[in-house]
């Protein structure tokens, strides 16, 4: 997409942000307004329909996914501070492949479909003005990485960040045990795979935990403060757009 070219970006607000962390969609959208994007919030979106989905009920999964179609399709791209909801949105031709009507609208809206972080680095290109003191390691949630390639983008646009240090902590890649519906089907499993990932970010030394998914890190923000750690865990988006001024994720309910 060209730089000259002012964009006009449909943000999808995830169940989760629109629940319990709305600072990261604020956040969002004043990386995507300073990127030069104009930005809108479609106010009858509803959920992409990845619970479904992932149970299997096509059916309802498919309702979801033809809703938001018509919520997105007037914009020049979707984005979304989620690497899950948009790997949902990029499997809907998938899920809509048997209707000859929804099938080609469900391609057209998946292929301008975008994590916010790959977006800024790969469509925009945008260049940081952000500090954060602190030293931080990054967490790669799975389907951001696994379903869409995020992983050099959060750390491009992280190594800007003045004051920032940024510290790999072994297993980066590996799954925090979140897994949506996954932490309540197998709790003990859950519950050990994030036991490991914690051990993993004391570690390596830092001081902040940051990633692109709200789920994991809602998952790792709640053991680390259940275990008595002092880790602060922020949205990379947040800390980019400098908003980490009030609470961190998992220290609202304390406050």
């Amino acid at each position: 997409m060209s730089q000259a070219k002012r964009p006009r970006v449909g943000l999808l607000a995830t169940c989760l942000m629109n629940v319990f962390r709305p600072n990261i969609g604020f956040s969002a959208v004043d990386l995507l307004r300073a990127a030069g994007c104009e930005v809108a919030v479609p106010d009858s979106q509803t959920c992409c329909g990845q619970p479904a989905y992932s149970a299997g009920d096509d059916e309802l999964a498919g309702r979801m996914a033809r809703q938001l179609i018509e919520q997105f399709e007037g914009y020049d791209c979707l984005v979304s501070p989620s690497g899950s909801c948009v790997g949902t949105v990029r499997k809907y031709p998938q899920l809509l492949a048997g209707d000859a009507q929804w099938a080609p609208r469900a391609e057209a809206l998946a292929a301008r479909s975008f994590e916010l972080l790959s977006f800024l680095v790969d469509v925009r290109q945008v260049d940081i003005q952000a500090r954060y003191p602190g030293r931080a390691t990054y967490h790669d949630s799975c389907s951001g990485l696994r379903q869409l390639g995020v992983k050099r983008q959060p750390r491009e646009l992280l190594s800007k960040v003045d004051g920032l240090e940024l510290t790999e902590m072994e297993d980066a890649e590996v799954c925090c045990g979140f897994g949506g519906s996954f932490c309540v089907k197998y709790p003990k499993i859950s519950e050990k795979m994030v036991d490991d990932k914690l051990r993993s970010i004391g570690a390596s030394g830092a001081d902040t935990l940051l990633g692109g998914d709200l789920g994991c890190l809602m998952n790792m923000a709640g053991r680390l403060k259940r275990i008595g750690s002092k880790v602060r865990v922020w949205h990379t988006a947040e800390v980019l757009a400098g908003r980490t001024d009030g609470a961190a994720i998992g220290e609202e309910e304390s406050r």
